[in-house]
């Protein structure tokens, strides 16, 4: 009635209330009362939003990849970019333009240039696995872009979702990774059977010092009961020798009594004799 409407916004909108041309007033979650033929009223959200984003990429050996991912950012200074882009709302609170979409523009832009700058010095393989450094990249180059500077936007963070190749290379990828696993199983096979083959030939290695051990044990054994064989005949013949000597010994004994006895026998018949012929 009369062009007076009421608009209201919630707590993370900022809203620029303008009156033919100047800043009637400003701030975040206003509600108001205006005159709708000489009021502009622009609204920019400053919480945070997602943009998501797909790109295609070439490497350094010139293989095409996929970057999907997503870049979550808020407005850190809603007054600036409601200078440079068109936010004006009807008096339901609908955006007038699509300016609010040119933020995504500019940021897969900016995203892109910065992926791009460092894909083209992978190669494949490397691009595959740089998940990671890609989304750091990205990062960076949000930051320091004076493109994103000037729409007072602030990159809050950024995630690779997939990094993938074409179909026919990724079938390429899991056929060599495929020989490449098959090539480690054959030789954990190998590896396995040459360990079980060399713990067979340390027991058997093992078992043969064993027996060489016993064998020398034995022969040691032979070698000392020889010994002491020896040792019984040396005393067996020495005792023999002893027992010889002393028969030769009792005998030479024995016969110097006999000759003893017969010297005696002798002196006696000589001394009868000589009393017979004195008789």
């Amino acid at each position: 009635m009369f062009g007076i409407n009421y608009i209201k916004f919630d707590s993370t909108t900022y809203v620029i209330h303008y009156v033919k041309g100047k800043i009637r007033k400003e701030g975040r979650g206003l509600s108001f009362f205006y005159f709708a033929w000489n009021s502009s009223i622009a609204a920019i959200a400053t919480g945070s939003n997602d943009v998501p984003f797909f790109f295609n990429c070439l490497t350094a050996d010139f293989q095409t990849i996929s970057v999907q991912g997503q870049i979550t950012y808020r407005v850190a200074n809603p007054k600036q970019l409601a200078e440079l882009l068109d936010f004006s709302v009807d008096r339901f609170g609908h955006y007038k333009t699509n300016d609010n979409e040119k933020i995504s523009l500019r940021l897969n832009v900016e995203a892109q240039a910065a992926i791009g700058g460092l894909v083209q010095q992978l190669s494949l393989k490397e691009a595959l696995r740089s998940a990671k450094p890609i989304e750091e990249n990205i990062k960076t180059g949000l930051v320091q872009s004076d493109a994103i500077k000037m729409l007072g936007i602030e990159p809050l963070s950024v995630n690779i979702a997939a990094v993938k190749a074409t179909p026919e290379m990724e079938r390429a990828l899991e056929a060599e990774t495929r020989e490449a696993l098959q090539q480690e199983s054959d030789k954990a096979v190998y590896d396995r059977r040459n360990f079980a083959v060399v713990q067979e030939r340390t027991i058997k290695e093992n078992e043969l010092n064993t027996e060489i051990a016993v064998e020398e044990k034995r022969k040691q054994i032979v070698e000392k009961q020889m010994e002491i064989q020896e040792i019984e005949q040396t005393n067996h013949k020495k005792i023999a020798l002893m027992e010889v000597d002393a028969k030769i010994a009792v005998e030479i004994e024995r016969q110097k009594l006999i000759d003893l006895e017969t010297t005696n026998q002798r002196k006696q018949a000589e001394t009868q004799g000589f009393a017979l012929e004195t008789t």
